[in-house]
C-alpha cells in the first residue's frame, strides 16, 4: 500500500474515532451493566471465584483470557471512579464509569484498525501478482479499508448497544492475514488467542482446523503423473504446541483448582432455548413463523385450541414448544450446522486452493453456524459480514452478495437500538455506509449509480429497496395501528432479513462449488 493510501486509512480511522466519542453519552443496553460487572468481579475476588460469583445475573461467561483483559482493565478503571469496582454497586452508571467503559472500546478498537490496515497492505502486494483478474479501479484498498473500519454494524453493536467486537475481530484480521501471508503458526496463534477470548469464534475453527492440517501438516508432492500427500510430524506437533500451549495458558489456572466444569457450564448454558429474544434472521426464524401460520390455520379450521399455540412471539428469552411443527432440541441444531457445513469443509481439505478458499470456507463456517445455531445472537451476523468484506474487491459476484449481506444484516441489527433518541442515529449510520458501499463498489466494478441499484439485478434491487416501506410501518404505521401486537416490527424484521441472509448463504454456497468461478479467482 502506498503512503497515500496509508494516510488516507489513518485519517479515516480518525474521524471513525471522533465519531465514536461523539457516541458516549447514547444508549446503552444490558451489555454495559455485564461489562461493569466483569470488571468488579476480575478486580475484587481471586480467580477462583471468578466463574463461581453469582450476585448479579449478568455472570462471568467468557473465556478465561477476556477475564484477565477485564482484570487489566479494572486496574485503569480504579484512577476514573473506583465504585464501579463494587461487585454489590448492581447497575452502576456515574459519568466517570460510562466514560472509561465507553473509552475503553473506543481505546481497543485499534487492534482493529491496525489489522485492516496491514490486511489491505498485503493485499496490495497479492493484487499485483494476481494482473489477469477482473479489471478494477487502481486503489481498491481504500476502498475495502473504509468497508472495514467504518463498518455501521460495529459502531452499532459496540458503541452504543455496548460490546468489544471490535477488539476481537482485530485478532481475526490478524490471523487471516498471517494466513495469507501462509504464516500458518502465527495464524494460529492468534487465532487461538481468540478463541479464549470468545468462544463464539469455534464457529469458524472448523475452516482453520481443515485449512492447516491440509496445508501445513499435509504437503502435495508431485512425482510425474502421480499425486500423493507428504506429512511432516514435527509440523504438526509445532502447531499443536502452539495451539495447546495458549489454552493451558487460559484454562491452566482452572484445571490446578478442579473448576473446569464450573466454567464450562458458564459457558455453554443451554437453557436459554432455540431463539433469542428478538430472534436472528436465520432458519428458525423462517422455522417459527411457518409454526405460527400453521397453528393459526389449525385454529380457524379447530384443529387446535388457542391453549396450544406457541409462545415464541413474547419477546422473551426462554425455551417453548413449537404448536404444530417438532419442537427443536439443542442437538438438532448441532447436527444441522454440521451438515451445513460439511461439504465445504471436504471441498477444502480435497482441494485447497490457497488462503482465498480458507476465507470462502470460513465465511461458510459463520454461515452455517448463524442459519442453524442454537439460541444465535442478532449480532453474531457481523461474523459474515466482516470477513466477507475482504472479497468484494475480488470478484463483482461476492461484491453484489455483499451489498445485499450488509445491507439486511445491519438492518436486522435495529431492534437493538429501540429508543427514540437513536432512530436518527442507527438511520443515519446504516443509511450513509449502505450509500458508500454500493457507490465505491460501483465505481470499483465501472458500475454507474442506477436504478435498479448498481450491481444488482431487478429483483435483487426491489428486495434491498423493501427495507425502506417495512422500515416505515415499523416506525409509523404498526404505532399507530396495530399496537396490541407489539411483536409484530421485530418478527417481520427478521424473516424479511432471513429471507436475503437464506439467499446470500445459498448464492454463496453456489459460487464457492461452481468450478469455474472457483477456478478464476484464485
Amino acid at each position: 500500500m502506498s503512503i497515500t493510501n496509508m494516510a488516507t486509512l489513518w485519517v479515516v480511522a480518525a474521524a471513525v474515532t471522533c465519531l465514536k466519542a461523539l457516541l458516549i453519552p447514547s444508549y446503552r443496553s444490558t451489555d454495559f451493566e455485564v461489562h461493569r460487572n466483569w470488571l468488579a468481579i476480575t478486580n475484587k475476588l481471586p480467580v477462583k471465584k471468578w466463574y463461581y460469583e453469582s450476585l448479579s445475573e449478568w455472570t462471568l461467561d467468557y473465556p478465561p483470557f477476556f477475564a484477565w483483559f477485564e482484570f487489566g482493565l479494572s486496574k485503569v478503571a480504579y484512577y476514573f471512579d473506583s465504585k464501579m469496582l463494587i461487585i454489590s454497586n448492581l447497575s452502576y452508571a456515574s459519568n466517570e464509569t460510562v466514560l472509561f467503559q465507553r473509552l475503553s472500546v473506543i481505546v481497543t478498537d485499534f487492534v482493529f484498525i491496525y489489522a485492516v490496515k496491514e490486511f489491505c497492505s498485503k493485499f496490495v502486494k497479492l493484487r499485483r501478482r494476481d494482473e489477469n483478474d477482473e479489471d478494477v479501479t487502481e486503489n481498491p484498498s481504500v476502498v475495502l479499508g473504509v468497508l472495514l473500519i467504518c463498518n455501521c454494524g460495529l459502531l452499532i453493536v459496540d458503541h452504543i448497544h455496548f460490546q468489544y467486537n471490535g477488539f476481537l475481530f482485530g485478532l481475526m484480521m490478524l490471523s487471516i492475514t498471517h494466513m495469507y501471508e501462509e504464516k500458518y503458526i502465527r495464524s494460529a496463534f492468534w487465532f487461538a488467542v481468540l478463541l479464549n477470548c470468545k468462544h463464539i469464534y469455534l464457529y469458524i475453527a472448523p475452516a482453520y482446523f481443515v485449512y492447516l492440517l491440509r496445508c501445513y501438516c499435509f504437503q502435495s508432492t508431485t512425482d510425474g503423473r502421480i499425486r500423493w500427500l507428504s506429512f511432516s510430524p514435527l509440523r504438526l506437533i509445532a502447531l499443536g504446541t502452539v495451539v495447546i500451549s495458549i489454552f493451558s495458558l487460559s484454562f491452566g489456572p482452572f484445571i490446578y483448582l478442579n473448576q473446569l466444569p464450573q466454567v464450562v457450564s458458564r459457558l455453554f448454558p443451554f437453557k436459554r432455548g432455540l431463539c433469542h429474544a428478538y430472534w436472528a434472521p436465520n432458519f428458525w426464524a423462517l422455522y417459527n413463523v411457518a409454526d405460527k401460520g400453521a397453528a393459526m390455520v389449525a385454529k380457524k379450521l379447530q384443529v387446535i385450541n388457542s391453549t396450544s399455540e406457541a409462545v415464541m412471539t413474547g419477546g422473551l428469552v426462554q425455551e417453548f414448544e413449537h404448536a404444530i411443527l417438532p419442537s427443536i432440541p439443542p442437538i438438532v441444531t448441532l447436527v444441522a450446522v454440521v451438515l451445513s457445513i460439511l461439504p465445504v469443509l471436504l471441498n477444502l481439505w480435497w482441494s485447497p486452493k490457497g488462503p482465498r478458499s480458507f476465507l470462502r470456507a470460513l465465511i461458510l463456517c459463520a454461515f452455517g453456524s448463524f442459519m442453524f445455531g442454537w439460541h444465535v445472537h442478532e449480532k453474531a451476523i457481523l461474523l459474515i459480514i466482516l470477513p466477507m468484506s475482504l472479497l468484494v474487491i475480488e470478484k463483482k459476484k461476492d461484491a453484489q452478495l455483499f451489498l445485499i449481506l450488509s445491507t439486511v444484516g445491519h438492518y436486522s441489527l435495529f431492534p437493538l437500538l429501540f429508543t427514540p433518541a437513536e432512530s436518527v442515529i442507527k438511520v443515519a449510520l446504516v443509511l450513509i455506509f449502505t450509500l458508500y458501499a454500493f457507490t465505491s463498489l460501483g465505481n470499483v466494478y465501472r458500475f454507474p449509480w442506477t436504478i435498479p441499484l448498481p450491481l444488482l439485478s431487478k429483483l435483487e434491487s426491489v428486495y434491498v429497496l423493501g427495507i425502506v416501506p417495512l422500515e416505515l410501518f415499523n416506525s409509523l404505521g404498526h404505532p399507530l395501528l396495530f399496537r396490541r401486537l407489539p411483536f409484530l416490527p421485530l418478527m417481520l424484521t427478521s424473516v424479511y432479513c432471513a429471507i436475503g441472509v437464506t439467499y446470500c448463504w445459498l448464492k454463496f454456497y453456489w459460487l464457492t462449488f461452481q468450478e469455474k468461478y472457483h477456478a478464476k479467482s484464485q
